[in-house]
């Protein structure tokens, strides 16, 4: 029997789920190690803090990694420690470090964006940028208006649109302001004494813009397990370009068509066995907004009366409430078996 080794936080939390009992507990860990049981895999528990990279052991073991929602990311960043260390090791790690690094990191997630071969999926074109002054100085061209998003944040937080560059740079320096006294004072001090010293920048807050898709009523989450699809149309907020957090939500069976087939296209160009996707669809193509790949909002399964599958004939839906650990369960076996246990 595989022995699989599940990570939890300082909170002795594995995930996160809608409806968790207490508040913010994650996933009911009892019902997880029932899901894997009838799966034919043993589950162990084990904390960050109790992984020893000393023993010789790792190397093949099987760990689910989890992420964070700490602010600042302090506790994220040791997170990311640990399991580049266990693949550093040789463990088996579902999933990766590079899913983790992407996690409230739509910085990186565009890079792995770019790095995909699969043209569809890459419709939008991002810029991203570590300071202001590197927007200020860039001279490609930017075809206005544009998206421009934090690096870090959830539910449209500090998402714009700005259609000229005072605009954009009026938004960079809401958001992107990283302040130090200390350093700033040092910083004028260098100015007098030092001939052409150029200061730190006071916004190093990093952060993307994007291109803009113009006449969208809003657009829909797909959350994938495995072989399930779970699918939530958004519409966008009043007067605004933005869907995510309005809280205008609805189940819809009858989908855009090919819509799924986008979304499998998708979860197989980044090989992983859980993806959450937020996509647009202007009426003739579809565009990938964003991804996550661990630690992403429930809702959109826990509260679906049906989800959708794909047989030989094409996709079809099945009429069935899902409990989340249980498929979250069945998408991680089904995809080790594919993957590591072939024979």
């Amino acid at each position: 029997m595989i022995t699989i080794n599940i990570i939890i936080d300082y909170k002795k939390r594995f995930e996160t789920k809608f409806t968790a009992i207490p508040y913010r507990s994650g996933f009911n860990k009892e019902l997880l190690r029932q899901a894997f049981i009838k799966q034919g895999i043993e589950v162990n528990y084990i904390p960050f803090s109790d992984i020893n990279f000393r023993n010789p052991n790792l190397k093949g073991q099987f760990f689910l990694a989890c992420a964070s929602e700490d602010h600042s990311g302090f506790y994220k960043s040791y997170i990311e420690d640990i399991i580049l260390g266990l693949e550093q090791a040789g463990a088996n790690v579902i999933p990766g470090f590079l899913q983790l690094k992407s996690h409230h990191n739509k910085l990186f997630m565009e890079i792995q964006r770019d790095l995909l071969h699969e043209e569809s999926i890459k419709k939008i074109y991002s810029l991203h940028f570590g300071t202001i002054e590197e927007l200020v100085s860039y001279k490609g061209n930017i075809s206005w208006p544009v998206v421009f998003k934090p690096a870090s944040g959830s539910m449209s937080k500090g998402v714009s649109l700005a259609h000229n560059m005072k605009e954009l740079k009026k938004a960079v320096i809401k958001v992107s302001r990283s302040p130090n006294i200390m350093n700033e004072l040092k910083d004028k001090i260098r100015l007098l004494k030092y001939k052409g010293y150029i200061p730190e920048s006071k916004y190093r807050k990093k952060y993307i813009i994007q291109t803009y898709i113009p006449n969208l009523t809003g657009d829909w989450k797909i959350l994938v397990y495995g072989r399930k699809y779970y699918v939530l149309k958004r519409k966008n907020r009043e007067n605004d370009f933005r869907a995510s957090g309005g809280g205008r939500l609805s189940y819809e069976r009858n989908l855009p068509e090919k819509i799924l087939d986008f979304a499998e296209k998708i979860i197989n160009a980044f090989h992983v066995p859980n993806i959450s996707l937020d996509i647009a669809y202007d009426g003739c193509e579809f565009y990938l907004l964003e991804f996550q790949f661990l630690y992403f909002g429930t809702y959109t399964i826990e509260n679906s009366e049906f989800y959708f599958m794909k047989r030989e004939q094409g996709w079809f839906r099945v009429e069935e409430k899902s409990i989340l650990e249980e498929v979250y369960a069945e998408s991680i076996t089904n995809f080790i078996w594919d993957n590591y246990k072939k024979s």
